[in-house]
């Protein structure tokens, strides 16, 4: 096998990650258009879809945007019946969001749309290149979970 640099193998990333991730996001978009959601909105739902009820607080952080913007964006998902907003009994300044039966819907449907089209494009590649990939992409996820970046 021919032996890379690091600094090229980065070039070489740099070149192949926005195909893929192009590729990935294009066939997610066309999905969320028939939903009429946008792929940020998205991510907020999958993120409460994993995680359960979530503040509003710690979903902007989560997603690096204001408590502004999230409200926005969680105003939309509400009027569109895809999350509920809860208030806290104890704090009614505490606001939380969670999924709707038609949210819970939306991403269980997107998910499984997903999962078949990494069917396809996978199945056209060896099941030792197949784990491969997975091995090494678990490595990356564990890297970033242990190395997130300081905040600011």
């Amino acid at each position: 096998m021919e032996k890379v640099s690091l600094s090229i193998f980065a070039d070489k990333l740099n070149e192949v990650m926005p195909v893929i991730m192009k590729g990935f996001g294009r066939r997610l978009v066309k999905e969320l258009c028939k939903g009429n959601i946008t792929l940020p909105q998205f991510l907020i739902l999958e993120s409460i879809y994993r995680e359960g009820e979530s503040r509003m607080t710690d979903l902007a952080r989560c997603m690096n945007v204001t408590t502004a913007a999230m409200t926005g964006l969680v105003d939309r998902l509400v009027r569109d019946n895809y999350l509920e907003r809860v208030y806290d009994n104890s704090d009614r300044r505490i606001i939380k969001v969670k999924l709707t039966a038609a949210g819970n819907d939306l991403i269980k449907r997107v998910n499984e749309r997903r999962r078949q089209m990494v069917i396809r494009i996978f199945g056209k590649i060896s099941e030792k290149d197949r784990l491969d990939y997975l091995r090494i992409l678990t490595q990356i996820k564990d890297v970033l979970l242990k190395d997130k970046c300081p905040e600011g």
